[in-house]
């Protein structure tokens, strides 16, 4: 199978890191490979960003399908151009926050999101408002590290473990979501160093439930639902 992923911003700095970590969770018969925007944002951290890059992202989306890709992969956790996305095109669509939320709910009853900025919690609770997930979602903390500034590993890794430690011991969480797809190889170390301090909960990297979910779709013969997702109408747009 061929796996297309999408770095829905306007650099291709993290390709290399991103391909690498897909790779790692793709079966040995997954082709994967990467593709970032021509335009759009720097970073996506805003219901503006999403909007700003939507229509690249689905224009990528079409083209992975033309090029026979069986699946695509939208690397970011608001799951930016999915919807629209899958409107135009038949294969197997995902982001990473659907496959993540999912997950989690499979495993746990209540789950937190740790993400990257205070100012991305409503967008988490919308995504998850969105799955009928409220009830499982226990806290959304945030790291206070932008998007372009996650490469700082050890301080990554320090506020990670800080804000976990608080979703299950005052928030009541039971597993936690990485609540970006840039914190990229860090789900089994911080899930080790949870159970260390006595805290044996899950962590759950939003890019392997997305690669793993994809293949499942793929495998399966399964796609979205056009009766969910119908082709647009047919008519005049402007860009």
């Amino acid at each position: 199978m061929k796996i297309r992923v999408v770095v829905p911003i306007i650099t291709d700095r993290f390709n290399e890191e991103v391909h690498r970590e897909a790779a790692g969770f793709a079966a040995p018969d997954a082709e994967i490979d990467v593709v970032s925007l021509k335009k759009g944002p720097a970073s996506i951290e805003s219901f503006y960003d999403e909007i700003l890059a939507a229509p690249f992202i689905t224009d990528e989306v079409i083209r992975a399908e033309g090029e026979k890709c069986d699946g695509v992969f939208i690397t970011c956790f608001g799951d930016p151009g999915v919807e629209s996305s899958r409107e135009v095109v038949d294969i197997p669509v995902v982001g990473g926050f659907q496959p993540a939320a999912l997950t989690a709910s499979l495993l746990c009853d209540r789950w937190s999101v740790v993400t990257v900025l205070e100012r991305l919690r409503p967008m988490v609770r919308h995504n998850a408002r969105k799955l009928g997930l409220m009830e499982n979602l226990a806290s959304v903390r945030a790291v206070d590290i932008p998007v372009l500034s996650l490469e700082d590993s050890r301080l990554l890794k320090e506020r990670l473990l800080e804000q976990a430690e608080k979703a299950i011991q005052e928030d009541g969480a039971e597993a936690i979501v990485l609540g970006c797809t840039g914190m990229l190889g860090l789900a089994q170390s911080l899930m080790k160093e949870l159970a260390d301090a006595d805290l044996p909960v899950p962590v759950v990297d939003p890019t392997a439930a997305a690669i793993g979910y994809l293949q499942v779709l793929i495998r399966a013969g399964l796609a979205h639902s056009k009766l969910a997702y119908p082709s647009p109408p047919e008519k005049k747009r402007s860009f």
